[in-house]
């Protein structure tokens, strides 16, 4: 009944790694899909960063750059701490382990002694005919022979027991010095990554030290900015309110039951469908660019420099790499194709119910009327005289507007 216990229990010694496994490479595996994306987003920050170098000493193209490579490098430590955490439990498992396999082991070897002593006895041959022979009857005899035999059997098999134990526990125990020294690299690695974001924090303070001798001009900046917003803003409300209308008529004269809203498109059957799947593409939309990153989020925020200043964006700033193309999120139909003193060349593009406006764009390749696909090249990010390749995205659904950032799938 021992040997049975023994043995049941070292198997569930060694299955018991088996049961969180799985798991584990899961989560090992994110860790790693993780640290390849942050090692892109660090290689695409910094070859932005040295494009915009190329124009102006200091910009706040250069200072989005920076903040994007910090919020990479806090990504970085956090994926290396994770690692930390997973790595530890796993050796709190394996010295779980370690410790059972060795208790385990003591009272083999402890049985085994027993054994061997309770053997000794008998260990001649003329002990055992003596043992055999002695009983009283035939019964007896063979019952003492059969005893003889399964404890040299017994014997055996706790000799193999201990050997696979031992080598159980051998194995256990280079895990654990294996995950120390694992864990010893990543530690290390913490420790040079920590100082990596304290080198960038230190770039951030001394650019905006830079930009902030440059107030007049960043004010400047800014109302010109504001400007092109207006402009915008009151392009896309016409645009939006023409297409409303021409909507309404269109179902009118083809007998088909209108939105009832000057707010509110009236869809055909077909845009009704474009509508509804990307409505259903929300977090899964295809970024409008290939490369680059979110400089300036939707909504309010404080400028990064002038004080008391705030910027309202309706939408994002994704700054990207010279020359960059801009692509189509989704498919749909190009509605407008323009010019915006400050926001360059526009192109807005309808799904259904839904408008996607793709501003700053030095050349524009496609036409009004023209139905696009998802990743289709719309044209090409401008590039400004700071040398900051930045494109304004906005999402409209009729005449709300939306934040496209949750929209797009996340990078």
């Amino acid at each position: 009944m021992k040997a049975l216990y023994k043995s049941a229990f070292f198997l569930i010694i060694l299955l018991l790694p088996l049961v969180t496994q799985a798991q584990k490479q899961k989560s090992k595996a994110q860790l790693e899909k993780e640290k390849k994306e942050n090692l892109n987003r660090i290689k695409e920050a910094n070859r932005i960063l040295q494009q915009t170098k190329v124009q102006k000493e200091a910009s706040i193209g250069q200072l989005n750059a920076i903040q994007e490579k910090i919020t990479v490098q806090k990504g970085v430590i956090s994926t290396i701490s994770r690692e930390i955490q997973l790595l530890e439990s796993g050796m709190k498992e394996t010295e779980g382990i370690v410790g059972e396999l060795q208790a385990d082991l003591e009272s083999l070897k402890a049985e085994y002694a027993t054994m061997v002593y309770a053997a000794s006895k008998t260990a001649n041959s003329y002990n055992k005919l003596m043992f055999v022979f002695a009983a009283d009857s035939f019964n007896q005899m063979v019952r003492r022979l059969r005893y003889l035999q399964q404890y040299s059997e017994a014997r055996k098999k706790q000799v193999e027991q201990i050997n696979k134990v031992q080598a159980a526990l051998t194995g256990q125990l280079r895990t654990l010095e294996s995950q120390r020294e694992t864990k010893r690299g990543l530690l290390n690695k913490q420790v040079v990554e920590n100082k990596n974001l304290l080198s960038l924090r230190s770039q951030q303070d001394t650019m905006i030290q830079k930009l902030s001798k440059q107030e007049e001009q960043l004010k400047k900046e800014v109302a010109q900015r504001q400007q092109a917003v207006r402009k915008l803003d009151n392009l896309i409300a016409d645009i939006v309110k023409e297409e409303i209308a021409r909507a309404a008529r269109a179902a009118r004269e083809e007998g088909r039951a209108t939105s009832g809203s000057s707010s509110k498109i009236t869809l055909t059957p077909e845009a009704a469908l474009i509508s509804s799947s990307f409505a259903g593409n929300r977090g899964r939309l295809a970024w409008p660019v290939e490369r680059g990153f979110i400089s300036q989020k939707f909504g309010r925020h404080n400028h990064p420099v002038l004080k008391g200043v705030v910027i309202e964006n309706r939408g994002i700033d994704i700054q990207t790499s010279q020359g960059e193309p801009a692509r189509a999120i989704f498919e749909g139909k190009v509605l407008t194709v323009a010019s915006v003193p400050g926001m360059n060349n526009i192109v807005m593009v309808q799904h259904g119910e839904y408008f996607v406006v793709y501003a700053k764009l030095r050349t524009v390749n496609v036409k009004e009327g023209q139905d696009v696909k998802p990743k289709d090249v719309i044209g090409t990010v401008y590039t400004d005289a700071n040398g900051t390749t930045e494109l304004q995205f906005q999402l409209w659904k009729n005449n709300t507007n939306l934040n496209p950032e949750s929209w797009i799938r996340p990078k």
